[in-house]
């Protein structure tokens, strides 16, 4: 039997993770310039949200931290400070630092401890706010006196209880708006919320009159520091609606008893309590007692009802979209039953073909349907499975604040495209290689604040992360505005360590690609972001393991992007079924433009043995599939010959010669990592309908790795015997 508190301890902690989110998003805004009120509370919220529920579960560490961070929110929004581009800096360090108690309490892992005390020190002295002292501190009781205009001053009698206090009468204007009765529970008080915050933001929305009942609280003596005994009354006149104040509470839902009843004539003018022990309340004010006393306990009345009173009010409804929480392993089971389902249709399709039934027959019709169906229906877990990139934009943000402060470089991190959807599987397994290349990008990519200023350029670097769909791949790009690729330098230093030979003739883009060989590094001095050992090889691994490419575009003293190309999923694609040499393939369809049988017109002889095709005006060269796998030596004659025309992310093509096209469809990936590791040209395998298995190819690689062999050379007579 599964655990009730496990279950809740672990939707908090899915909670933080979305108002982690919503705290960057916050930050960032900030970061550009909008400080509005409603940014402001959004940064705020999420902070004290993510306290009051580490309360809840005795975080001390995270309660005690998010309370101090709150504490300088709370004085932004108050107004009494004005954050300028440290203090917002700082602020995105004490964000990061949230989400490592958040993830350290989640993994009961130990706290960032050595990070906290010098943030939360320049917190305190950038805001203003004193350090709040846990010690005890040696006090003289004073007598308390709250001047009440005409009325004697509050005492206790000899009892030592609270004296009787004479009415008090608090006029509030006429108008629109809402009496509230607040009674918190103690738990309100453990898990770390503060009623002064919620009073704060009741004022924000407009005019606001509070009063304080403390009937209930015992003589000093008596009092229980555990324990709260307090309630309020509250006029607030506003024009929000009232889904705006309970918006207010919805952090303290279910840890007070809560009444909102819309402002009238009748009950706009709220008394004092008689002077009595009890303190009862005329006119309105018992009713909203008599619930607080009813149901003490009981959750206050929930906030999703609140949309629609609102919507009577304002005439607009808006409905919030319902969403699910699902564990992601059962996600994944979904996708391996889908991807058993496609095999099994290929299957059956295959089976139907070889019983020779007509096209038309009710058993071919109602197959296509189900081939359809059954094509939903993987497309729709692919959409469960896709999520936004924006999380991990988001930690990469964190990783160039951090790799500037180390090499004490000034970088502004600017991302586009951060509503791309991808598989998560692909979000995970990118989050070690974003890291290196962001970091690779401070510390390699730009120049010192001087250079950069002598050079005409602004003296913050620029770094940009951005991502999109494209031709059925999901293309990230990280790109900089420093000094580009000293392609003098890389080529000396891959001479120094023997990579190419003294007379190599190498292409700009080939001195590019030696950054991506083992153990290469151009750095001269070693800092905490290089000379450890770890280059782009290893990016480029980890990139290729997900099926993906990356390739580099530099213009020195302009800048670099490096550009990755990625499968949107590991599950399932559409592909080309091919013959060639008497084994069945697999091409991924959104690789090929275009499939046409060659001319003797269409040939070129390019040397002595390699092809070109000429198509529309312009020339790709011609690839043997077979030659290139190894399955047989190049056809004497590629007239007639059936050619996939591929097309690469860069813009450039070539012409894939296969000896036949089988059929277009949907097939499963079953990887191929695990057991042979990386073959270059190969992607993954499937399984086909007649149950046998087929490799599918990685046309890109393929093309990269390829010799261009589509002739036997001819030896010499004397040479050959």
């Amino acid at each position: 039997m599964s655990d009730p508190m496990a279950e809740i301890r672990a939707s908090f902690f899915i909670e933080c993770e979305e108002l982690l989110e919503s705290l960057q998003d916050g930050l960032q805004m900030m970061d550009d310039g909008s400080t509005d009120s409603e940014t402001i509370n959004i940064v705020f919220r999420a902070v004290h949200s993510i306290k009051g529920g580490a309360g809840a579960f005795g975080l001390d560490d995270l309660v005690q931290f998010a309370h101090r961070f709150e504490t300088a929110m709370d004085e932004v929004r108050s107004g009494n400070f004005h954050p300028d581009s440290e203090a917002i800096r700082l602020f995105f360090t004490c964000a990061d630092i949230l989400g490592d108690l958040v993830r350290a309490a989640r993994d009961d892992t130990p706290p960032p401890n050595d990070q906290i005390a010098p943030v939360l020190e320049k917190l305190d002295l950038l805001v203003g706010v004193e350090e709040e002292e846990d010690e005890d501190l040696d006090f003289t009781p004073m007598t308390l006196s709250l001047d009440l205009g005409d009325t004697p001053p509050l005492g206790l009698d000899d009892a030592g209880a609270l004296a009787d206090l004479p009415p008090l009468t608090f006029d509030t204007p006429v108008g629109k708006g809402f009496i509230i009765s607040f009674k918190p529970e103690n738990a309100l008080y453990s898990s770390g919320n503060e009623p002064l915050y919620l009073f704060r933001a009741l004022r924000d929305l407009g005019d606001l009159s509070v009063r304080c009942d403390i009937s209930g609280l015992p003589a000093l003596a008596s009092i229980d520091p555990n324990c709260g005994y307090l309630s309020w009354a509250l006029t607030l006149v506003t024009e929000e609606p009232e889904q705006a104040v309970r918006e207010v509470f919805e952090f303290v839902d279910g840890l007070c008893a809560l009444s909102i009843s819309p402002l009238t004539d009748d009950n706009s003018a709220l008394p004092a309590p008689e002077p009595e022990v009890t303190y009862p309340e005329p006119d309105v004010i018992p009713e909203i007692e008599t619930k607080a006393a009813e149901a003490p306990v009981t959750q206050p009345e929930p906030a999703q009802t609140a949309p629609a009173q609102s919507a009577k009010s304002t005439g607009a409804p808006t409905q919030p979209r319902a969403t699910v929480r699902v564990d992601l392993e059962r996600i994944d089971r979904l996708v391996n039953l889908v991807g058993e389902l496609v095999i099994n249709q290929a299957m059956l399709s295959q089976s139907v073909v070889e019983t020779g039934l007509p096209p038309n027959s009710p058993v071919s019709t109602g197959l296509e349907e189900f081939l359809q169906l059954t094509r939903d229906i993987q497309e729709s877990v692919m959409m469960i499975r896709a999520q936004p990139i924006k999380s991990l934009f988001q930690r990469m943000g964190r990783i160039v604040r951090e790799a500037s402060a180390s090499v004490n470089k000034e970088v502004k991190f600017h991302t586009d495209g951060e509503t791309t959807e991808v598989d998560k599987t692909v979000i995970e397994r990118l989050a070690d290689p974003l890291t290196h290349m962001i970091r690779n990008a401070v510390d390699h990519g730009f120049e010192t604040t001087e250079d950069r200023i002598a050079s005409g350029k602004p003296s913050a670097g620029i770094v940009t992360l951005s991502a999109q769909h494209r031709s059925g791949r999901i293309v990230i790009e990280i790109s900089d505005d420093g000094a580009g690729i000293d392609r003098e330098r890389v080529k000396a230093k891959a001479l120094e360590k023997g990579l190419i030979p003294e007379d190599a003739q190498l292409s700009d883009g080939d001195i590019d690609n030696l950054l991506f060989l083992p153990g290469f590094s151009t750095a001269s001095e070693i800092s905490n972001l290089s000379g450890r050992g770890v280059g782009m090889d290893v990016v480029k691994s980890a990139i290729q393991a997900l099926g993906g490419r990356i390739s580099i575009s530099s213009q020195q003293g302009k800048g670099t992007t490096f550009s990755i190309s990625l499968p949107l999923t590991l599950a399932v694609l559409d592909g080309m079924v091919v013959q060639v040499a008497g084994e069945t393939l697999v091409v991924p369809l959104n690789a090929i433009l275009e499939t046409l049988t060659l001319t003797d017109q269409d040939l070129r002889q390019l040397g002595p043995e390699t092809h070109v095709v000429q198509i529309r005006g312009g020339f790709v060269p011609l690839l043997d599939l077979g030659a290139e796998l190894g399955y047989r030596e190049p056809e004497t004659s590629y007239v007639g010959a059936t050619v996939l025309l591929i097309g690469q992310e860069d813009g450039n093509r070539a012409a894939l010669a296969v000896d036949a096209i089988e059929d277009q469809r949907q097939v499963v990936i079953k990887g191929l990592e695990g057991s042979y590791g990386r073959v270059p040209g190969i992607a993954a395998a499937t399984i086909l309908g007649d149950g046998q298995i087929a490799l599918i190819l990685d046309p890109t690689d393929l093309v990269t790795q390829a010799s261009g062999r589509t002739r036997v050379r001819a030896f010499p007579k004397a040479l050959a015997g």
